[in-house]
């Protein structure tokens, strides 16, 4: 039987993770298994940079601190070894990252995850995962408005200048 420190860890260790999955917008659960000490410090340092955390947490803890938040049903993401990423403000950047990653590395995969307070399968975190950044579709967004306005006011300078060039012909 576990002593009472190693349970005070564990339930400390739950409630951090379920305060992080109440605030966050979404989260990827990966297995991490096979992952090169290298490529691990590399996608580590991604994760900071896009504002993501990502722990390697037991899945038993996991499973308990999403059965706290309603997750529930990501238990059956849980097995063999797991990690999870939690992002507070861009909900695509663990996905992102983690596809890039599991694009990589053969063993590392996507298993699940969080997003809009639901669970999501892995083909749904990929998905995401596929999605241009904010600024691109922004950028998309703002081209194809632009694009009939800029027609209409060449029409218009095509008008002023044919009536223009004709008033010139008539003097």
């Amino acid at each position: 039987m576990p002593s009472n420190s190693v349970l005070e860890q564990k339930k400390a260790i739950v409630a951090d993770l379920v305060e992080k999955i109440k605030k966050a917008q979404s989260g990827v659960l990966v297995q991490y298994q096979g992952i090169t000490v290298d490529n691990d410090t590399k996608m580590r340092a991604a994760f900071r940079k896009a504002g993501v955390d990502y722990m390697v947490i037991k899945n038993t803890l996991i499973g308990r601190a999403c059965d706290e938040v309603g997750y529930g049903a990501i238990k059956s993401q849980l097995n063999g070894m797991s990690a999870i990423a939690i992002s507070y403000d861009d909900p695509v950047a663990p996905a992102k990252i983690a596809k890039e990653y599991a694009d990589k590395v053969a063993t590392f995969e996507i298993k699940g995850g969080f997003l809009d307070n639901a669970v999501v399968d892995a083909n749904t975190v990929n998905a995401l995962a596929e999605i241009p950044s904010k600024e691109v579709l922004i950028a998309r967004f703002l081209g194809s408005i632009q694009g009939p306005i800029r027609g209409l006011a060449v029409g218009l300078q095509a008008i002023i200048d044919k009536a223009n060039g004709g008033e010139a012909a008539a003097e």
